[in-house]
């Protein structure tokens, strides 16, 4: 595994960091969450509730992790979270900024006991800036970052958000890519640690280069999210409902695609429309294909247009996800005995073995371990533990 070796200790919680932290521990990194001694992380008990007792987030994105709690308000809970530091690579934490400062455990302090420490903060808004004290979640980024769909046919129709967490997400992807690429830096001694600033909002912001260019420019056209090209906004890359109520999608933006597709389904009458800029020929486009695809099922065009190569497939729900030959072939859906199936770790590596543990630790499972592990005695450790500075 590429990360073999990397101790992580992981003081976020729900879902940004933890899948952040999931990403590295399936690339082999040993992740250590650093829970409180109260209710640890909230996703524990968020619904619904997995075969094993687990909330279904929780029980997704923290497969292979270890648990210590420790309260870091108290000055005990404090020493033993510096010691655990002495050992570690990586500290990733999700507080809003100046928590860290009054809990005592901020870049600055932690250096003291480890100079070549990376230190990942994750928040909403990033560490300075206007909006950097506000509370936030994903609708909040994507709303910010200009990607809710404003095409709306009616005053009344709500923007529309996308149909899973994609900041949550995006952001975690980008935290682990972030400390990835700082603990490559450190190997190759081009840093000695460093303190990883990273913003929700920044990473949605991203995923807005492609309507990003008019707004730079000033342009007056520009699009909004749902009317580009890439969403929807021409007849030959969008989404038709079918005979049976179902969807497909059509992605043809290069001509080859659309000649082909045209030529599959007897319209070469058409042809000649593709990257047409006028509004009366792409309403009537539209039309046509809203029509033609009405005229079979999903899974009939699927079959007529598998083997032509025209950029199409099916739109399918989260459960038929799970089960399409494509997915199933890649081996990416991971089921394993007493543990849930999940989505596994999307890269495949040669030299890597692919086996992963899927337990998922309860709260302060191993403070014991990594606490004598840190030099601490029998003796200590229970009086640690009767304190309730760990647990």
């Amino acid at each position: 595994m590429r990360l073999d070796g990397v101790r992580v200790l992981d003081l976020s919680r729900l879902l940004p960091g933890p899948y952040a932290t999931q990403l590295l521990a399936d690339s082999g990194a040993e992740v250590v969450k650093i829970e409180d001694t109260g209710a640890g992380d909230y996703a524990r008990f968020m619904g619904p509730e997995t075969a094993r007792g687990f909330g279904a987030i929780f029980d997704m994105v923290n497969r292979g992790k270890r648990s210590v709690a420790i309260d870091l308000k108290s000055e005990d809970g404090r020493n033993a979270f510096y010691r655990l530091v002495e050992d570690a690579d990586v500290v990733l934490e999700g507080f809003r900024p100046g928590v860290v400062d009054r809990l005592g455990v901020d870049y600055e302090t932690l250096t003291e006991y480890n100079d070549e420490l990376i230190y990942c903060s994750l928040t909403g808004y990033g560490q300075e800036g206007p909006w950097a004290d506000r509370a936030g979640h994903d609708l909040n980024y994507v709303a910010l970052a200009g990607l809710l769909d404003m095409t709306r046919e009616s005053p009344d129709e709500k923007p529309q958000m996308p149909g899973y967490p994609i900041g949550d997400m995006a952001g975690g992807l980008f935290t682990a890519f972030a400390v990835v690429e700082a603990v490559l830096a450190r190997e190759l001694g081009n840093s000695d640690g460093e303190h990883i600033d990273i913003a929700m909002a920044d990473v949605v912001a991203s995923l807005a280069q492609p309507v990003a260019y008019q707004a730079l420019t000033g342009d007056p056209a520009e699009p909004r999210p749902g009317e580009t090209s890439l969403t929807g906004g021409v007849p030959w890359y969008d989404s038709y409902e079918t005979a049976d109520g179902k969807w497909v999608t059509l992605a043809a933006l290069e001509p080859q695609f659309w000649n082909a597709f045209c030529d599959a389904v007897d319209r070469t009458d058409l042809v000649d429309e593709h990257g047409s800029e006028d509004p009366d020929v792409l309403a009537a486009l539209e039309d046509e294909l809203r029509d033609l695809f009405r005229e079979r099922t999903r899974d009939e065009w699927e079959t007529r247009l598998e083997d032509v190569d025209a950029a199409f497939a099916g739109v399918y729900s989260p459960a038929e996800m799970v089960d399409h030959p494509q997915f199933q072939n890649r081996g990416l859906l991971e089921r394993s005995d007493g543990a849930p199936p999940r989505i596994g770790y999307p890269a495949r590596h040669a030299t890597s073995s692919g086996a992963t543990d899927e337990t998922v630790p309860r709260q302060g499972e191993h403070t014991r371990e990594y606490l004598a592990e840190a030099g601490y005695d029998e003796e200590k450790i229970e009086a640690l533990l009767e304190s309730g500075a760990v647990r």
